[in-house]
């Protein structure tokens, strides 16, 4: 039988410091992700979660424990390595958005695709489909500057997912903006769980809770809940 995991870590931890100085910012964790699974990684500030996701992104080196990406360990690849699967697997989603100021959102979305050796034509083709599928198709060639907090971050979500991602991974997407944009971005989040996509957000946000399968606290780097969730959800029903 095939797992169905597609994210894994295992004694999962992450030290900072040492002797009276020393943060265990993530602290023995283990987690399995199913394929199509949106989990959200809950806590207050400084309590690991952002920490937890850079280490399943690749982008921090755990100082022990192991991290698994459809049944390939990561935590021990090159950085060359990593960085091809940062590409090629995983899309990643931001508090501020990271958009290239100069470009237009198209231009920001298919650049991803563009820097994996796609061809121009298709990789234009995939980014106006994702800004359609975003609600913003006649914004395409408008310059981040041009757009609102909440249609930036549409734009950043269109971006992390231009190489079809096994996981999309959000570090605290609705931290910069208001109510009404944050509703536009839990409803896409909504979308994107019924389509099937793997997710992991880490917020301190208990709206994104609305358009999770599951919730898992954390506390001092540890994780303090794990609760699967069932019924009602953001703009509908499960």
């Amino acid at each position: 039988m095939t797992d169905p995991t597609v994210l894994r870590t295992r004694g999962l931890t992450r030290r900072y410091g040492r002797d009276s100085g020393l943060v265990r910012a993530v602290d023995d964790v283990d987690l399995d992700v199913p394929a199509g699974q949106t989990l959200a990684v809950m806590g207050p500030s400084g309590c690991g979660k952002s920490t937890l996701l850079h280490l399943l992104g690749g982008l921090q080196r755990p100082t022990a424990g192991e991290v698994w990406l459809a049944g390939n360990r990561i935590d021990t690849m090159s950085e060359r390595a990593l960085a091809r699967l940062r590409r090629d697997s995983l899309g990643f989603v931001f508090q501020s958005f990271h958009l290239m100021d100069e470009l237009t959102a198209v231009e920001n979305v298919e650049l991803a695709a563009l820097l994996a050796g796609r061809p121009p034509r298709r990789a234009r083709q995939r980014a106006l489909h994702l800004l359609d599928r975003v609600g913003l198709a006649d914004r395409a060639t408008h310059l981040p500057s041009a757009l609102s907090g909440g249609q930036r971050q549409r734009v950043a979500i269109a971006r992390a997912l231009s190489n079809e991602p096994q996981v999309v991974l959000a570090d605290e997407p609705t931290g910069n903006l208001d109510s009404a944009a944050t509703l536009e971005v839990l409803r896409l989040f909504e979308d994107l769980r019924a389509a099937g996509q793997t997710l992991v957000v880490v917020t301190h946000d208990a709206r994104i809770a609305a358009v999770a399968d599951r919730v898992v606290a954390m506390r001092d780097g540890a994780f303090a809940d794990d609760t699967r969730l069932a019924g009602t959800v953001y703009g509908g029903r499960r």
